[in-house]
């Protein structure tokens, strides 16, 4: 994928749905696991999931009348990606910034402050 693009939260929703199951995935299965409690119809789920194609997002073979979906982008990259785009929006891509506004008027505990403090640690090498 060149660039990944945030993606609305239907498409983010089956993404989770995606990553959280052995591919490949089938518009029945995002149904059964996701649709069904959204009251989407079966042809909204094929929507998202064709969108998702173009986005780069999974790859899709047909499979006799069935298409199957498999993911292009794993979840930890997406969440990367998207924490990085939240820092820099909101946060001047500054740490201590999005510390302050998470914890600013909160008190840490001593668990809290020590597992930060063993974190940079461990980032300074």
């Amino acid at each position: 994928m060149d660039k990944m693009k945030n993606l609305p939260d239907a498409e983010f929703d089956i993404m989770k749905v995606v990553w959280a199951n052995e591919p490949p995935i089938t518009s029945n299965i995002i149904m059964q696991q996701l649709g069904n409690a959204r009251e989407w119809k079966a042809q909204s789920a094929i929507s998202f999931l064709l969108r998702l194609v173009e986005r780069g997002f999974l790859r899709t073979e047909k499979n006799g009348k069935e298409r199957t979906y498999f993911p292009l982008v794993n979840k930890e990259d997406y969440l990367k990606f998207e924490t990085d785009n939240f820092v820099k929006q909101f946060h001047d891509n500054s740490f201590l910034n999005l510390v302050t506004t998470m914890y600013g008027d909160k008190h840490m505990s001593d668990d809290d402050i020590d597992e930060l403090l063993n974190w940079a640690k461990e980032r300074r090498g």
